[in-house]
């Protein structure tokens, strides 16, 4: 949540600030803005809104200056509004702050700072901190930026500049994510790496507590007892190119499209048609290990749970042990029993989702082992954990997920796989048979994409509905989940997912003359019963829309309209299936007018509760 972006060097601040905080969009949308230094004091430019109202803004009253802090803001305290737009400053303006994350104990520091006479304008968190730091301040910013960071509790990551030091950038992190980058006579901050790889590749991923000065000649890092640590810089060697839209309308839909290049990438060097071995990078649970285990969580959020879903699935079938997948922010508050035998898998795209962390700080607290899947190479999950295993997506920008998604399928896959042979509870021909499966999976991507045009036409005729629901017995019923989310995501039609079998507890009660079905039946063994609960949705007036494996053309005498996938096996078809449900909620999204990569009061990661 939210977008930091900072500069100290010898251009002029405010364009490069503007171009970062567009690389950040994603993190937040509801406002904008920057603070730029003039060698005489800040100026603070700042508007409700999309960036563009922002650009037009400092476009208009233009403020020039080579040390700025920029801000696109996704809201917690306080609705979004100018006043409530980041950067905030203390009373005179000398000292500007830029904060992502929550404070949880800011109405305590906002009393007393009250009762010394500080005079608030906005109802956000943030302001709390430009004024204690104002408070603290003598005449050192950093002295006074680590004496406030002392008193706060929740979560941060902040950039200030002050008019009295303007040859610095202090930041600081803890549990939000901060990236420092490093060039020649300048030097960077941003929330993540695509708001500074157009300038420099050279990054240091900062630790929590860890705090960063930088003035344009160089950066010190100071650990959280003052004493500076030999950070190790990290190159990062993705093409900016991958950040960018490539002549797609919505990063969404470039996404979608990467997906057979992404799972390929995320499966070469681990599986291949030649070598039977299954090999997971920094995976370092062998067979002792794998012994001591008597359960698996998996704990995720939003659609990576939805892949942990189908995770848990996978494990118990391959390596028959008892696997229990949660929501992160469940899990976390109800004194889950682990122990030492405890296996924690978590999954992250950004590897900063902040219920997600709690959780595994939590299962290692208790001695438990922690494996961790992540998009972000560096991020405090991967850094965290136990055991790592990458998805090899590429960048995500997109708000709803897609190609992390089915990486984080092929991943778990992957694992199971290994876990199962670590035990000896599947053979080898059945995890060969799966494994050349997985790896047929891109190519059935590519032909779920073909019918692009065909889901088009299906989402255009049906757009103006409202309600939609999703059925699936089995594997498919989480990917109805997950049909379902996307649904809700972008488009805002409101969507169910429900178990087929379910229909006549109580959920068929819903379904009237016209009601939009979408009816997932690629599990064989399933496929009969499935074809009777259409008929049992067809019977009150449903439109159904079927997604089934090319074998099974029966379905079309229930169905109004089927979309097939090639047959494969029942365990991986949710990859290409997903697929469709992903398209669908694409052009339902557009023919809504609705805007595909900024949903409404969404972020795209949630790095505080």
């Amino acid at each position: 949540m939210c977008g930091i972006v900072g500069y100290i060097g010898e251009k002029q601040a405010a364009p490069i600030l503007v171009e970062g905080l567009k690389k950040l969009e994603y993190r937040g949308y509801d406002s904008a803005g920057v603070a730029i230094y003039d060698m005489e004091k800040i100026h603070i430019r700042k508007k409700k809104g999309r960036l563009a109202m922002l650009e037009e803004e400092v476009t208009k009253n233009e403020a020039k200056g080579v040390l700025g802090i920029g801000h696109t803001r996704w809201a917690t305290h306080g609705a979004p509004s100018d006043i409530n737009s980041h950067p905030h400053c203390n009373g005179d303006c000398s000292i500007s702050i830029v904060h992502n994350g929550i404070i949880e104990n800011y109405m305590d520091l906002k009393e007393g700072l009250i009762e010394k006479g500080y005079i608030f304008h906005s109802e956000t968190d943030t302001e709390v901190i430009a004024h204690l730091i104002d408070d603290l301040y003598d005449t050192d910013l950093l002295s006074a930026v680590q004496a406030a960071v002392k008193m706060l509790k929740g979560s941060y990551a902040l950039g200030v500049i002050s008019s009295k030091e303007p040859d610095k950038i202090i930041a600081v992190r803890k549990d939000s994510p901060l990236v420092v980058g490093l060039g020649e006579r300048e030097n960077f901050i941003a929330s993540d790496i695509p708001a500074i790889l157009n300038h420099t590749r050279r990054v240091y991923l900062l630790d929590d507590n860890e705090v960063a000065v930088l003035t344009k000649d160089g950066v010190k890092v100071l650990d959280k007892y003052g004493e500076e640590c030999g950070k190790q810089v990290f190159k990062v060697d993705w093409d900016a190119a991958d950040a960018e839209k490539g002549g797609y309308d919505y990063f969404m839909h470039k996404e979608i499209h990467e997906q057979p290049k992404a799972l390929r990438d995320t499966m070469t060097s681990r599986i291949s048609s030649e070598n039977d071995d299954i090999v997971l990078d920094q995976i370092k649970l062998g067979k002792d290990e794998m012994e001591k285990i008597n359960k698996v969580y998996i704990v995720a959020c939003g659609t990576a749970y939805h892949a942990g879903l189908i995770g848990k699935f996978a494990i118990e079938k391959y390596a028959r042990i008892p696997v229990e997948a949660e929501i992160a922010s469940e899990f976390r508050y109800r004194n889950p029993i682990v122990d030492e035998k405890t296996l924690l898998i978590v999954l992250s795209q950004s590897g900063e989702t902040a219920d997600t962390l709690a959780a595994m700080r939590l299962v290692r607290e208790r001695g438990g082992r922690v494996m961790a899947i992540t998009n972000v190479i560096g991020s405090t999950v991967s850094r965290e954990a136990d055991d790592v295993m990458y998805t090899w997506a590429g960048p995500e920008i997109a708000v709803a997920s897609t190609k992390a998604y089915t990486t984080q399928l092929a991943c778990m896959y992957m694992i199971a796989i290994h876990l199962g042979l670590l035990k000896e509870t599947i053979t080898k021909e059945y995890a060969d048979r799966i494994r050349l499966a997985l790896l047929k999976a891109p190519e059935e991507i590519e032909y779920v994409i073909k019918q692009e045009e065909r889901i088009k036409e299906f989402a255009y005729k049906h757009f103006k509905v409202e309600d939609m629901f999703f059925l699936g017995r089995g594997l498919d019923n989480y990917v109805a989940m997950e049909g379902s989310l996307k649904m809700k995501e972008i488009s805002y039609i409101h969507s169910e997912a429900y178990p087929a079998g379910e229909l006549k507890h109580g959920t068929i009660a819903l379904v009237v003359d016209d009601t939009v079905i979408i009816a997932l039946c690629t599990q064989e063994e399933l496929f009969e019963k499935m074809l009777s609960n259409i008929k049992e949705v067809k019977a009150r007036g449903a439109y159904i829309m079927a997604i089934a494996q090319e074998k099974n053309k029966s379905i079309e005498r229930e169905a109004d309209e089927v979309f097939y996938i090639k047959d494969t096996e029942d365990d991986v078809a949710s990859i290409a299936t997903v697929v469709y449900l992903q398209i669908l909620a694409y052009y339902l999204s557009v023919a809504r007018g609705c805007d595909v990569d900024k949903p409404r009061n969404l972020a795209k990661s949630v790095t505080v509760e």
